[in-house]
């Protein structure tokens, strides 16, 4: 006696559904719990990170202050009294730079705490900034350096002025850099010189001062060890771009500018191992529905009877694949914890249908799909930016796939009720006998003559 062939119901598809629903349910709260815990370990970790490596570096270019005169000041006698002084000489004046020759060198070190990788970097900055002194009087000076980063080191910290080291204080409440002070003479065109080596996280900005600034015969160039380099928006972009062995050589030009954005470079990120398992959990649904769709039509196709239990037992496994991964990533690579959970989620796959259904199915068809679906839809999340496009070329080559598999297919005589369809339940009777040149070993006696073909199908049915 043949068997019966395999139709897929409603029945059938509900219960297929409805696993597919729950699988998906928890892959969702996998993805919230993974992402909640490497969220509230990032603002954890980076201020770990912030006290021991350094934070954003924001430099600000130095100011000079021309300091009110003592005897404009105070009451107290002097050579020359105050009201003899020129108004220019009495006033208190902020100058920016004449001119900015600066260089600033970024060298990139990513560094790991828990789940996440930081962008941590190495400075040297060199700048010479150009004073003039506009007053015809002898004035007394304040050089202000704004420190870029509060907690951080300065290493061969240096403010040089004609070549001579000029004594610095720090920690001031006026003020939160390093202040210098001198003298400058009527009409003086003075230059210094600020030096220092430090570190910082993600990314260094230079401004040319609070607000909108102006910056006159400016230049700056910054030299990286990295390649992907990227400008902040609403930042000034460079003037000139060239590709070095490292990485880029950045040259920012100014005659006279007039702004309030600033300078910047982030740093790039390496893929965050935590993020990346959640990103890949709360896709999984999209995952599994390809491969469902896959292996339903499949097993149509070729006969294989698949039972609801049998795709239950299918999710789990995929679901393992990304259980493995959480937690994985947590202590070991993410190479090799996404190699474990893929070869894991393969094998359990693979062993459980090879026994069900047999193993030329289970590793062409299951195994096959699986690869596709699951392990190589994962990987395009590895591909920053092009995640998107990789989803939409699996779905577009996919379609062609099973559009051409399944063309020819009659899927009424699939799908549909068997009564329509099963050539058992409704049989070609009398004259129609002849016409198929056999007649079957069950079919009704000849029909009176009286009656028409479509009361014998009637009464057969």
């Amino acid at each position: 006696m043949s068997q019966r062939p395999f139709r897929v119901t409603a029945g059938y598809l509900a219960a297929v559904a409805l696993i597919y629903v729950v699988t998906a349910c928890g892959w969702l709260i996998l993805g919230y719990v993974t992402s909640h815990r490497t969220s509230e370990r990032d603002s954890e970790l980076r201020g770990q990170v912030g006290e021991l490596w350094g934070g954003e570096h924001a430099q600000v270019a130095p100011s000079l202050e021309l300091l009110v005169p003592a005897s404009a000041a105070s009451s107290q006698p002097t050579e020359q009294p105050a009201e003899e002084l020129p108004a220019a000489c009495r006033a208190r004046v902020e100058l920016r730079p004449e001119r900015t020759d600066a260089k600033a060198r970024l060298d990139l070190e990513h560094r790991r705490k828990g789940l996440l990788w930081y962008s941590t970097y190495r400075v040297r900055f060199d700048g010479r900034y150009t004073f003039v002194n506009p007053s015809p009087c002898r004035r007394e000076a304040q050089l202000t350096i704004p420190l870029p980063a509060r907690g951080a080191v300065y290493d061969e910290f240096h403010v040089l002025s004609d070549g001579s080291e000029l004594p610095v204080q720090v920690g001031d409440r006026r003020s939160s850099g390093a202040v210098a002070s001198l003298t400058l003479a009527p009409g003086e065109t003075r230059a210094f010189t600020v030096r220092y080596h430090s570190r910082g996280l993600d990314r260094w900005s230079y401004a040319f001062g609070s607000g909108t600034s102006r910056a006159r015969n400016f230049a700056l160039k910054v030299s990286t060890n990295f390649a992907e380099v990227d400008f902040p928006d609403g930042t000034l972009s460079p003037s000139d771009k060239q590709r070095t062995a490292e990485g880029w050589a950045l040259t920012w030009r100014f005659g006279n500018l007039l702004a309030d954005a600033n300078i910047a470079v982030t740093m790039p990120h390496r893929i965050n191992p935590g993020p990346l398992s959640a990103e890949i959990s709360l896709f999984a649904p999209v995952s599994l529905a390809f491969f469902y769709f896959v292996l339903l039509l499949v097993s149509v196709m070729r006969q294989v009877r698949l039972h609801p239990v049998h795709y239950a037992m299918l999710a789990a496994a995929f679901f393992a694949f990304h259980l493995l991964l959480a937690y994985l990533v947590d202590l070991i690579p993410l190479s090799l914890a996404f190699t474990i959970a893929s070869a894991t989620s393969v094998g359990l796959v693979v062993s459980y249908l090879r026994l069900a259904v047999g193993t030329r199915f289970a590793l062409l068809w299951a195994g096959g799909a699986q690869l596709l679906y699951l392990v190589l839809f994962s990987l395009a999340f590895f591909l920053e930016g092009y995640t998107g496009l990789t989803i939409t070329i699996f779905s577009v080559l996919t379609l062609f796939v099973v559009m051409q598999l399944t063309g020819r297919i009659d899927w009424s005589a699939r799908f549909g009720n068997r009564q329509d369809h099963d050539p058992a339940a409704r049989r070609p009777v009398g004259a129609a006998s002849a016409i198929y040149g056999t007649a079957l070993r069950d079919a009704p006696a000849e029909p009176p003559a009286s009656e028409d073909e479509d009361a014998v199908f009637s009464r057969v049915s």
